[in-house]
């Protein structure tokens, strides 16, 4: 044991509650599991938990290979993948998949795992801007200049986002603006770049009403999760009626691991409605317990904030690391029908490869930044994203 705690650095803390998620996922992700055998007929139980278990143990050799890299690498590495994310989220919109109808171009095949484009590219996105916000805070911003710098990448990425995942694309979008408005960057072109995307979003709406072929049911979907939030009837209701009658089954102390009877009939059950089955099993207690845990990450994450030495490690800490709590809450909150239903997953419990590596990926910078010594603001920002290209091929 002690060996291992040789190798492992950064927040401690942060490393027990990424094990402690990580190892309760089983139970809930083994139970919900259920549903896809026995009403979609999809492998076996053993078999979704044996998958789980190899994402959740690659997961963590993310974590400890992300660690070990100096954070200042993170800044010129974001201007490197910007172009591969864009050609990524080409390809992916090029795929027309579609579930139920609706175009859901948000997976491409890679090794027979589906990977979910948007997730990486929310994460260099967050990165990426850090590394704008920090190399300018000592300038006076000029808005024209940060429009070809700043938001050109970002909403040339969020449109590519947007057309098959609308609730990811306004979480990025809304946590850019969080780590613009901490920045520094002028509230008065905030307001600006907010009164812009309000336009584009309804430019694409319009757009796809007028043609529907090129985007089938989408922008309806959204309509729908919408009005079904207030309304009775419909595929989102049905969930939403069944998270509800597994939250109430479970009452303070729950119905037992793996004794849920709404996992067999709640779609997702086993990802985006997984807080629901624990609710189920766990009770109130338990909803409560893991409410806590990821506030006691967003503490810790807090605490590693006041001890950066550096503003794109704040930014950065603060891009990649506050997603993931607030993906949890919203997670929580769609299953309680406090939201509409997004297809929003809880962060390293709900079953998906993407969703956990991401976050992976996300904790590992985290924990680099908590590692690090002292750096300086100099040797961070005048890395050239040539240079880190060469040391990595070398």
């Amino acid at each position: 044991m002690k060996t291992i705690f040789q190798h492992i650095k950064g927040d401690k803390t942060i490393w027990a509650i990424v094990a402690a998620l990580a190892i309760f996922s089983f139970m809930p992700v083994y139970s919900a599991s259920t549903n896809l055998v026995y009403v979609v007929g999809n492998g076996s139980t053993l078999g979704h938990l044996a998958k789980h278990a190899a994402l959740l143990i690659f997961g963590f050799l993310i974590i400890y290979g992300v660690h070990k890299i100096p954070y200042r690498y993170f800044s010129g590495g974001s201007v490197l993948m910007l172009p591969v994310v864009f050609v990524l989220l080409i390809f992916t919109l090029s795929q027309g998949t579609t579930i139920g109808g609706a175009n859901a171009s948000r997976w491409i095949r890679i090794g027979g795992i589906g990977f979910q484009t948007s997730t990486l590219a929310g994460l260099v996105l967050m990165v990426y801007v850090a590394r704008y916000l920090a190399k300018n805070k000592e300038k006076e911003i000029k808005f024209k200049e940060s429009l070809l710098q700043l938001w050109l990448p970002v909403s040339l990425l969020l449109i590519l986002i947007l057309p098959a995942n609308f609730s990811t694309t306004a979480i990025i979008f809304f946590m850019i603006l969080v780590v613009a408005f901490i920045g520094g960057y002028p509230l008065k072109y905030i307001g600006i770049i907010v009164g812009a995307g309000i336009l584009a979003l309804a430019f694409f709406v319009l757009i796809a009403k007028a043609f529907p072929d090129a985007m089938p049911n989408r922008v309806q979907t959204w309509q729908n999760r919408i009005e079904n939030f207030s309304q009775e009837g419909g595929k989102d209701a049905y969930q939403v009626e069944k998270a509800k009658i597994a939250i109430v089954t479970g009452g303070t102390i729950g119905v037992g691991p793996g004794k849920s009877v709404q996992k067999n009939f709640l779609p997702q059950s086993s990802s985006d409605f997984i807080y629901a089955i624990i609710v189920e099993e766990y009770g109130l207690v338990g909803a409560i317990l893991l409410v806590g845990v990821y506030f006691l990450l967003l503490f810790r994450i807090f605490i590693v904030l006041k001890k950066t030495t550096t503003i794109f490690g704040t930014l950065l800490v603060i891009g990649v690391g506050c997603p993931i709590v607030f993906q949890a809450a919203i997670n929580m909150a769609v299953a309680t029908n406090i939201f509409p239903v997004t297809g929003q997953t809880l962060p390293l419990i709900s079953s998906g490869g993407t969703s956990i590596w991401m976050t992976c990926f996300a904790l590992g910078m985290i924990l680099s930044v908590s590692a690090s010594k002292e750096e300086t603001e100099e040797d961070i920002l005048d890395d050239n994203p040539l240079d880190i290209l060469h040391e990595t091929l070398d």
